[in-house]
């Protein structure tokens, strides 16, 4: 595929992003039956909440552009899903905080490349001049944030804390 005009990186990035999401879904639902702190079980709950509702936003976005938002793989989430597997499911833990310490550290590398792919596609859809795009973008985005700094206070108010211990 030839990517020809800002227009065509717009769309696919939105593409990539909305693959990103299905597959962080997934990984996250199974994060979520390893995580044994509350706190952490119900953010990852959230999470898949909150992505599924990104990802609705995102199709819609793809649509409206007459593309099929699942012209797209994300290979970069592919390998983010596969760590996160590795080192906060398969990995042998003796104790549960310092698993729950990995599922944060995991979830944390996904949110991150999450920032970046939900950050350009805003970036892209303001040089175009779409601003419901820009909103909508805008609005996850701030979500994503949210949930990341939300992250960071589990780990170093509790976890972080229970898995040194």
């Amino acid at each position: 595929m030839t990517i020809n005009n800002l227009q065509e990186l717009y769309v696919h990035e939105l593409q990539d992003n909305y693959s990103a999401n299905g597959q962080m879904i997934k990984v996250l639902c199974e994060l979520r039956a390893k995580a044994s702190d509350e706190q952490l079980q119900q953010m990852l709950d959230k999470s898949v909440e909150k992505i599924r509702e990104h990802n609705e936003r995102i199709a819609q976005l793809v649509r409206a552009e007459g593309e099929d938002p699942d012209e797209e793989h994300c290979k970069g989430m592919e390998g983010l899903v596969k760590e996160a597997r590795k080192h906060g499911i398969e990995e042998d833990y003796g104790d549960p905080a310092v698993q729950d310490a990995a599922i944060i550290a995991q979830m944390q590398r996904m949110t991150h490349y999450g920032i970046c792919g939900i950050g350009c596609a805003k970036a892209f859809a303001q040089a175009l001049g779409k601003e419901d795009a820009v909103r909508e973008l805008g609005r996850d985005l701030s979500d994503i944030y949210s949930g990341d700094t939300y992250l960071t206070r589990i780990a170093e108010s509790k976890v972080n804390e229970d898995a040194a211990a």
